[in-house]
């Protein structure tokens, strides 16, 4: 994932719209991960078990059905599901925003194994060149593959967004907007390393909450663990293990009449091991 500093809609047939009616905060403590490597199932949901993990992000290959992978991916759901662990197909690439049917045969192997909750989509259309070339009709396609992979399957449909989507158009509609009509919910690379306050994880976000409430659509947080030479205000990778709980923490009492909140996503499960205390 990266994180980019910047600014920025389209309405197709079936977009969703579910206004803001029943919607509470997550309890205190939801917690997500990110497991973007190849590491061993038990290891990955002991630790899981431990942090209070209750959904993990687990990336899946396109090749999943023919690279190996499988065995592995079935002992994690084996091992995950008596805890009530969700795993989620984790995947994504920038050019997914113009190849539609890569995104899409990835979506189908994953539906084939049986094995996750939920597809969580990680594209990132601001890495393409389009984005500095062809903005519109960037925006455009990306918004496109967000319906098709929400119509390809009927697992709930979950994405990646930086913070600053609500600066963007398209026509006369908010990308955020746009976005949010099209997935279940989102997840916000708030990366910051403090949970409130100025320049917080939770300051970065509110333009996001005030979206989801107003659709009627969860808003998950995200905090940042590997180090970032770029931006070292971004991750918690120098502050550490006891600093990112006590940041959390933090958020989850500032949420509570936060409709939207979604609970808090780290970023990522080999890099919050490598963190210090």
């Amino acid at each position: 994932m990266s994180v980019i500093l910047a600014t920025a809609a389209l309405a197709l047939p079936a977009a969703s719209s579910a206004g803001s009616a029943g919607l509470t905060a997550a309890p205190a403590g939801t917690r997500a991960m990110w497991l973007w490597g190849d590491d061993p199932a038990d290891e990955v949901v002991d630790w899981a078990s431990r942090k209070h993990v209750s959904e993990i992000f687990v990336y899946v290959s396109p090749s999943v059905l023919t690279n190996g992978d499988l065995a592995r991916l079935q002992e994690m759901h084996e091992l995950a599901a008596p805890l009530n662990i969700k795993l989620r197909a984790l995947g994504g690439d920038p050019t997914w925003v113009t190849n539609h049917a890569a995104a899409l045969a990835w979506q189908r192997a994953v539906v084939s194994t049986g094995l996750f909750s939920g597809i969580h989509a990680d594209v990132e259309p601001y890495l393409t060149p389009g984005w500095t070339s062809s903005l519109q009709s960037t925006e455009t396609s990306y918004l496109k593959l967000l319906d098709k992979l929400r119509l390809g399957s009927t697992l709930p449909l979950e994405v990646d967004v930086p913070f600053w989507f609500g600066e963007y158009r398209v026509g006369r509609t908010n990308l955020a907007d746009e976005v949010l009509r099209r997935v279940t919910a989102v997840t916000v690379m708030s990366y910051r390393d403090t949970g409130t306050g100025p320049n917080s994880m939770l300051a970065i976000s509110q333009d996001w909450l005030a979206r989801g409430k107003a659709a009627g659509k969860r808003v998950r947080l995200g905090a940042e663990t590997g180090p970032l030479a770029d931006c070292a205000y971004c991750t918690f990778a120098e502050e550490g293990e006891t600093r990112l709980q006590e940041a959390m923490t933090e958020v989850d009492a500032a949420t509570r009449t936060t409709a939207a909140f979604a609970g808090i996503a780290v970023h990522h499960y080999s890099a919050w091991q490598a963190l210090p205390d």
